[in-house]
């Protein structure tokens, strides 16, 4: 891997920091010394303004518990009624029809460059456990992959994995404003995750891919407000200008994943227009985060997940009003991810989940999306011949949809239907399964026909809790009680015993999972995030190096 070796003295003479994660030879070569000044240097400028934002979180989490419920901003009227647009799509950026996202483990990213996608998202949030390892190899992997030098030998086969004649576009998803790093201090304080993530990519890529004709672009993940839309902008203001990039080179989309960022998407591109690259219809985390905006609230308990389709109201408004507000303003409008995995053992069954596959992306690109999210390569031609199909151009922004904005009582519309003791234990299955990977550094794994990510267990989690707390009567007559959703949950871990076998069961990190998910569903508040409180369980702290 090539690495930079020269940053400003101004940087080099304020980096006061501790590292705290090991010290092995690839943390090393990923974080020489002048990418962990500029990282510093990112932290002592923005992190207040991380934890002013996590604090006005806070209190507007308070405000909706006491009643408040999120609506459009009067101070910002002006900026919603008012014409302008987003910097234009650069011409690499035109056709986005098809992305796909994955863990930045080496062969994902391989696989996901040489997909045939459009755009490959490297993901630090979701599909990552935020191990030191994870991290410091996931960019080395980023780095390898932009020079277009990385490769990967099976151990099992002896496969050789390379990049393919036309790979596509790289974004890099790093983690949201809520999570820290707490293998590098800079004054004593953990650094954001973000800009931890962001940092240490741009400081050894970003002058790269624009000497190769290329632009560092970037998802942005659990915004909230258009506020930390701004902050987002500073951030990247600042680093083109110590990389010695020209000014408005970075794109970023932003992923609307949170129920209030939905009341401020003119806001959002307003703050990000020199930068952005439209928006994205996070609808998983969206579902969790409807959940936890209303936690408080009898009047908004929510069925089975898997009740909770496109069609509901309160899902249909907010991706109509994504394809309307992106294209009033000249950008994107991305639809949501496709879960599914191949089912090889049951013809039948696989056949149906690309049915659905299918259904969803037509009902995209005839609502107006510019493009989709996949999860797995097989996915790739079913969703491109969708929209090969019904979208002759390289995408849909002159299309103006009818109707002004959604009523904010359409976007927080209850979503209808059954509550049930089946989907409790799902809900506790495939969350157990997902957080013992997790803890033992696996982000992303595929479960019962579908690539499972950290969402899944923040819907699931809120869920249970939001029912125990409210009193959900499950199957029209069971009331989820604490003590039913204990019983319930050793009966699952039980059972999954004995599916691993009692060695194997003791080798893995089920009862921390059983531990961990517990807490999140009968904590007295709705725990904000279940990877924040699982975090401290994978941390790997070392006495400080000063650097």
């Amino acid at each position: 891997m090539e690495v930079r070796t020269s940053a400003p003295k101004l940087l080099q003479a304020n980096a006061k920091l501790e590292l705290r994660g090991p010290r092995t030879p690839v943390a090393a070569q990923v974080l020489p010394p002048e990418a962990l000044a500029f990282v510093a240097e990112l932290a002592r400028r923005f992190t207040p303004r991380v934890q002013e934002i996590l604090a006005r979180r806070r209190e507007r989490q308070a405000e909706f518990d006491r009643g408040r419920f999120p609506d459009y901003l009067p101070e910002t009227v002006g900026i919603r009624t008012s014409e302008w647009t987003v910097a234009p799509p650069p011409p690499e950026l035109q056709d986005r029809r098809v992305e796909i996202t994955g863990p930045v483990d080496r062969k994902m990213i391989i696989n996901g460059l040489s997909s045939g996608a459009n755009v490959f998202m490297a993901d630090f949030e979701d599909a990552t456990s935020p191990t030191w390892q994870n991290l410091v190899e996931g960019q080395i992997n980023l780095c390898d992959a932009v020079r277009g030098t990385i490769r990967w030998v099976s151990p099992e086969t002896g496969r050789v994995y390379a990049l393919g004649p036309n790979p596509a576009t790289l974004f890099v998803r790093p983690r949201g404003w809520h999570l820290w790093e707490k293998h590098l201090l800079v004054d004593g304080q953990p650094v954001p995750g973000a800009l931890f993530d962001f940092g240490v990519f741009f400081w050894h890529n970003a002058a790269h891919l624009v000497q190769a004709g290329k632009r560092p672009c970037f998802y942005l993940p659990k915004l909230e407000s258009h506020r930390e839309a701004r902050l987002w902008a500073e951030v990247f203001a600042f680093a083109e200008g110590v990389v010695g990039i020209p000014a408005g080179t970075v794109r970023a989309t932003v992923l609307i994943e949170t129920l209030p960022a939905a009341f401020e998407m003119d806001e959002i591109l307003w703050e990000l227009r020199a930068y952005s690259a439209g928006l994205n219809c996070g609808r998983w985390d969206y579902i969790f985060s409807y959940i936890k905006t209303f936690a408080e609230h009898a009047a908004f308990v929510v069925p089975d997940r898997g009740a909770i389709g496109m069609d509901q109201p309160f899902l249909a408004a907010y991706t109509r009003a994504v394809v309307a507000i992106c294209h009033r303003r000249g950008a994107h409008a991305m639809g949501g991810m496709a879960a599914q995995v191949p089912i090889k053992d049951d013809l039948a069954a696989n056949a149906r989940a690309l049915e659905k596959v299918r259904a969803d992306k037509l009902r995209e690109v005839r609502l107006g999306h510019d493009g989709t999210w996949v999860a797995h390569p097989a996915l790739v031609p079913i969703a491109r011949e969708v929209f090969d199909a019904h979208m002759p151009g390289p995408n849909q922004i002159g299309l103006r949809p009818p109707g002004g904005p959604p009523r904010a009582f359409d976007l927080c519309a209850v979503p209808q239907g059954p509550r049930t003791l089946a989907t409790l234990r799902h809900d506790i299955d495939v969350s157990l399964r997902y957080l013992e990977a997790w803890l033992r550094g696996v982000g992303s794994v595929a479960l019962f026909g579908l690539m499972e990510d950290a969402a899944t267990v923040e819907i699931a989690r809120s869920q249970i809790w939001q029912w125990i707390r409210h009193g959900a009567r499950l199957d029209g007559s069971v009331e989820l009680t604490v003590s039913l959703f204990e019983r319930v949950l050793e009966e699952e871990l039980d059972r999954l015993r004995a599916e691993a076998g009692a060695e194997a069961f003791q080798r893995g990190r089920w009862v921390e999972a059983r531990a961990l998910f517990h807490r999140a569903c009968t904590a007295r508040r709705l725990p904000p995030f279940v990877t924040s409180l699982a975090y401290e369980r994978i941390v790997t702290l070392l006495p400080p190096t000063l650097e």
